[in-house]
């Protein structure tokens, strides 16, 4: 098993930094690349920023959205952190497991006959750029629904092909606004945008949102690890 260097300390997000008073920071700024998830149990306390991030995010709060007239097709920029994976979306499975009533192991083709939905929103990178592009999927929520999470799932980790590894916040999993997207701009998502499936949401910064996610894991704590890049330094709620 991969060891894991936990830093000492997190980027709390600009917001937080006003509220608590103080007057600026140097952000540290990287990548927005999407190792391994290791299944560690062990208690940890909440991260700072989730629990100031806790008391002003509306679950049901949209984003701004966009006219189609407005996507960036070019400005999306492709990071990863290591390779990009080669998956036959044929026999690509999404494991959803955890902290859940029922066990789901979907193929593409049930993904798709789930209802649809599009929109036109901005991916803001923490390296300072940001694109307006068109995604295409199904909502997070529908699929976690469909696992029935139990009464005490708050967390949700997630698992790529790449070996990328990120955590959220279940409200934030449930926003209305997130998805497990297949479509960029209209047309099947490239392979270097994280097809078969990768998420994508207006409520989070780029290295949030995993590409070539392949398993989705409820927990009811966060685990030492959190997340790639979290786990390097950079704060963990990362919301917009």
């Amino acid at each position: 098993m991969n060891q894991i260097q936990i830093p000492q300390q997190k980027l709390l997000r600009r917001h937080f930094l006003k509220l608590s008073g103080l007057s600026s920071v140097s952000l540290l700024l990287g990548g927005c690349g999407t190792p391994l998830f290791e299944d560690i149990v062990g208690k940890v306390s909440e991260p700072l920023n989730q629990k100031v991030e806790t008391l002003i995010f509306n679950p049901e709060k949209l984003a701004p959205e966009f006219p189609i007239s407005e996507i960036e097709p070019e400005a999306l920029i492709v990071n990863s952190f290591n390779f990009t994976p080669k998956i036959d979306s044929t026999k690509f499975r999404l494991v959803v497991d955890g902290t859940v009533n029922k066990f789901l192991s979907l193929s593409m083709t049930e993904i798709q006959q789930m209802p649809l939905a599009s929109m036109v929103i901005r991916h803001v990178c923490v390296e300072g750029w940001a694109a307006i592009v068109q995604w295409g999927g199904v909502r997070l929520r529908d699929i976690i629904n469909l696992a029935q999470p139990k009464p005490e799932a708050k967390y949700v980790y997630f698992k790529s092909a790449d070996g990328y590894y990120e955590s959220w916040d279940l409200a934030s999993c449930m926003h209305p606004q997130t998805l497990m997207a297949y479509q960029k701009n209209g047309q099947p998502l490239p392979i270097d945008n994280g097809a078969p499936l990768r998420l994508a949401s207006p409520i989070k910064l780029g290295y949030k949102q995993s590409k070539w996610v392949t398993n989705i894991i409820l927990s009811d704590r966060l685990l030492p690890v959190k997340g790639y890049w979290e786990d390097q330094g950079y704060e963990w709620y990362a919301g917009l």
